[in-house]
């Protein structure tokens, strides 16, 4: 099994630094794996190891403001153009001029930019979760695909997605919540058995977060990490986790949350087309973002010409709760969709007899 080895690059006149781990050989194709809210890259090390083990280049950051990257209390460093600039010097440090790229929530939503802003560095994207042409073009995209079946607008008039609006309205309270019990909250994100949710049924414990005064229904503090059951990530990845999120705290992860409209406006005359191989794989019982009955993925659809859609039985966090499963959905992927990419793909002779 390959070692995970850990690195940094510097970038923004060295004021800002990029922690990553990566596995593999380093002349192997590459890829990337961006975690979402909250994760850090450690958290891929199921994904890092398999993509290795069979010839890649895998590399996983700890994503601005998290981890032993920069996570200063800057709210500008977490706009999507200065997480983008942050990604396009990553792949820089590695000496590469294009990578295939895997994204997890806010994860998604960054690898989303940066095949908007600079696709000719995409060699193939994979979304989890959050589809392509969402959450990177702010409050109108989201609105606009919402199921106003599920969530009508008298109600619910931010859906599922009210508590990004309550980090937007209520940012510091929401973080002195979470920082509360740090490892309380990482076990909530990491919970083995969090699967098979009704998700045609309103998600209240999202949608509708300031009418409750907090998350959870408005509970004082988190639920302790002794409250709860077991996690569905390794041991000592899940306290890799904890250790990384206790270091920084949730402000600097969580003003992700704080720039939707900035992040339309960025991203709102690129290109929206692209003819690169995409994966999408739905979770299919994802309260946070529903995609199986939604419309959220329509977007997606009609503009991507190479588009493959997979579903694996988990809640949000699918790449902690099924391993195996993801792995096994993108690496077929990977040698079906994007062969020239795949290890050893030039150099070795591979015909079909019959």
């Amino acid at each position: 099994m390959s070692a995970i080895t850990h690195h940094e690059v510097n970038y923004a006149d060295g004021i800002k630094k990029i922690h990553y781990v990566a596995s593999g050989p380093v002349d192997g194709p590459l890829i990337f794996f961006i975690h979402g809210w909250p994760a850090t890259g450690i958290t891929w090390k199921a994904q890092l190891e398999a993509c290795a083990s069979v010839g890649f280049r895998a590399i996983a950051p700890d994503m601005p403001g998290y981890g032993q990257s920069t996570a200063r209390r800057e709210v500008d460093d977490y706009c999507i153009e200065a997480i983008v600039d942050g990604m396009i010097a990553l792949l820089a440090d590695t000496g590469r001029k294009a990578a295939v790229w895997v994204g997890h929530d806010w994860g998604s939503g960054i690898v989303s930019a940066v095949a908007l802003q600079h696709p000719e560095v995409v060699k193939a994207m994979v979304n989890m979760c959050v589809p392509f042409l969402t959450i990177e073009l702010g409050w109108d995209a989201l609105l606009s695909l919402m199921n106003r079946d599920v969530y009508p607008v008298d109600k619910y008039e931010f859906g599922q997605f009210d508590y990004i609006k309550n980090w937007e309205e209520n940012f510091e309270k929401t973080v002195e919540w979470f920082d509360s019990d740090i490892a309380g909250v990482c076990a909530v994100m990491a919970q083995k058995f969090i699967s098979r949710k009704d998700t045609m049924r309103p998600n209240d414990m999202m949608a509708l977060v300031r009418k409750n005064s907090g998350w959870l229904g408005g509970i004082p503090k988190p639920p302790s990490r002794q409250q709860l059951g077991p996690v569905a990530l390794p041991d000592d990845v899940f306290e890799s986790f904890v250790s990384d999120m206790e270091k920084t705290g949730f402000w600097p992860g969580s003003a992700y949350y704080l720039h939707l409209d900035r992040n339309a406006k960025y991203n709102a005359n690129c290109e929206k087309k692209v003819d690169f191989p995409v994966l999408f794989i739905h979770a299919r019982w994802d309260m946070t973002c529903e995609t199986i009955h939604s419309q959220f993925p329509e977007p997606m659809r009609q503009n991507c010409s190479n588009l493959t859609e997979a579903k694996i039985d988990a809640a949000h966090f699918l790449y902690f709760e099924k391993p195996r499963e993801v792995n096994a959905v993108l690496l077929r992927w990977l040698a079906d969709q994007v062969p020239s990419e795949w290890p050893g793909a030039l150099e070795s002779e591979y015909t079909k007899a019959k």
